[in-house]
């Protein structure tokens, strides 16, 4: 009865913020393919605000892009707009969220919609917004906790700590989401939560009933496909991480996965160019690269200390999925989240066409947090085992040639028979155990 009574009011609580009494509107003056024209708000609009019009017998939502003296311009959520001239567009309250614990093993669209047929959500007791600032610089905890993934690759060349966020990047087809799905199963974080942004209609339940499946009753997965509107795909990613930072802020170890920050990055590049923003890196409006800064500092460790209050107590890791478009690492949107993140992955292509899975790139790849993980023979090992591996590439063209000939050079012998066996042991398909202890497992499989 307590519980039911709760929810209730709850309900009743965001309601009451979704429905003020007064309602501020206006007529629709102009329709285009993607926004609205709306007359007589601009005074009491602001950028972000939200606003709803009756079109095709049903609401829609949209957000307003663009604020100047003649109205506002509103895109809205839905992929096209239904509405005509002259129909009444009203202010909404503000964009906010109520998560709660029961989320977990739910799947969710863009707007924190139920889309798995289980029912309504049960809204949480806190409202939170979804542009919530990032805790202050000289007041959020430090990352020092190491973090086993379980990814022997990672662990050994690349490892993380709670509360790091890290990039991979890579490009289509190339594993990267079965390595998402492979950290998805890291022991150590008390939930998950996953977004989905403009993934396909036919993998999103491949992934959740099948590499995600041991580890989804933990897991609220936002999900918003490629065929959805350029509102959604970018809301997604905001909707994900609101819902890890109600996670956090109640203590809890949270890991966030975005797959893809590129395809959000798409999508804030349409609703810009919409709001007359002009082109300036390869078709990308200014406001993208100050967007993506902003989104990815939210997630990282909370307040140093140990309190609930906002931002505080829990911490949240960041696997940031970057889709390198034509396999062009030096992609403005590629390099803009490289220098933001505290490190990246880099999946390979040849790699991967070798049969080698995970397709890691080990002398490409890196954590700048590893410090924090190795100890000092560790940390000279993994240089010694770098340089070794950096010898035997640089010299994979001669050897195939024939210009080489064993005992010409110590090093070189050596290289020549341990990276293999080393490649040969960072091998690991999804199906297989978790690393346990990668160094420990890779001295064994050169013993043997």
């Amino acid at each position: 009865m307590t519980d039911a009574l709760h929810r209730l009011g709850a309900a009743l609580a965001a309601a009451r913020e979704a429905l003020p009494l007064v309602r501020i509107g206006g007529p629709i003056q102009e329709v285009t393919a993607s926004a609205a024209r709306v007359a007589g708000v601009a005074p009491f609009m602001t950028l972000g605000d939200r606003m709803g019009f009756v079109g095709g017998g049903r609401e829609q939502i949209g957000e307003v892009v663009r604020v100047d003296a003649a109205g506002v311009t509103v895109k809205p959520f839905d992929s096209r707009i239904e509405a005509g001239i002259g129909t009444r567009a009203y202010r909404l309250g503000d964009p906010t969220l109520r998560p709660d614990p029961s989320w977990k093993g739910r799947v969710i669209d863009a707007l924190g919609r139920p889309i798995d047929g289980l029912g309504a959500l049960v809204p949480g007791q806190r409202a939170v917004p979804l542009d919530a600032a990032p805790p202050a610089a000289m007041e959020r905890a430090r990352v020092t906790k190491p973090l086993r993934t379980g990814v022997r690759a990672l662990d050994l060349f690349t490892p993380l700590c709670l509360g790091q966020r890290i990039g991979i990047f890579a490009g289509s087809g190339v594993g990267k989401s079965t390595l998402l799905a492979m950290l998805a199963a890291a022991t150590g974080f008390d939930s998950v939560v996953v977004a989905l942004v403009g993934e396909r209609g036919r993998e999103v339940r491949e992934f959740l009933e099948g590499a995600m499946a041991p580890n989804l009753a933990r897991a609220v997965v936002v999900v918003s496909t490629g065929d959805e509107s350029p509102m959604m795909r970018r809301q997604a990613p905001k909707m994900a991480m609101a819902i890890a930072e109600s996670f956090r802020d109640a203590g809890e170890s949270v890991l966030l996965i975005v797959d893809s920050v590129t395809r959000y990055a798409h999508a804030a590049r349409d609703v810009a160019l919409a709001a007359g923003e002009p082109a300036v890196a390869r078709g990308y409006p200014p406001s993208v690269f100050s967007d993506l800064p902003r989104l990815l500092e939210r997630a990282g460790p909370g307040l140093d200390g140990t309190g609930t209050g906002p931002h505080g107590g829990g911490t949240i890791t960041g696997v940031f999925s970057v889709l390198v478009d034509g396999d062009d690492h030096n992609d403005p949107v590629a390099d803009s989240i490289r220098g933001t993140l505290d490190g990246h992955v880099v999946l390979d292509r040849a790699i991967a066409e070798q049969g080698r899975y995970p397709a890691v790139h080990l002398l490409g790849s890196i954590s700048r947090l590893a410090t924090e993980v190795w100890t000092p023979e560790q940390r000279e090992l993994v240089r010694r085992l770098k340089a070794m591996m950096a010898r035997f590439e640089e010299t994979r063209d001669l050897r195939l040639m024939g210009g080489y000939r064993a005992g010409e050079d110590a090093e070189l012998d050596q290289a020549i028979l341990l990276v293999p066996r080393i490649y040969e042991a960072l091998r690991q398909e999804p199906g297989m155990a978790a690393s346990r202890d990668a160094f420990l497992e890779l001295a064994q499989s050169l013993r043997t």
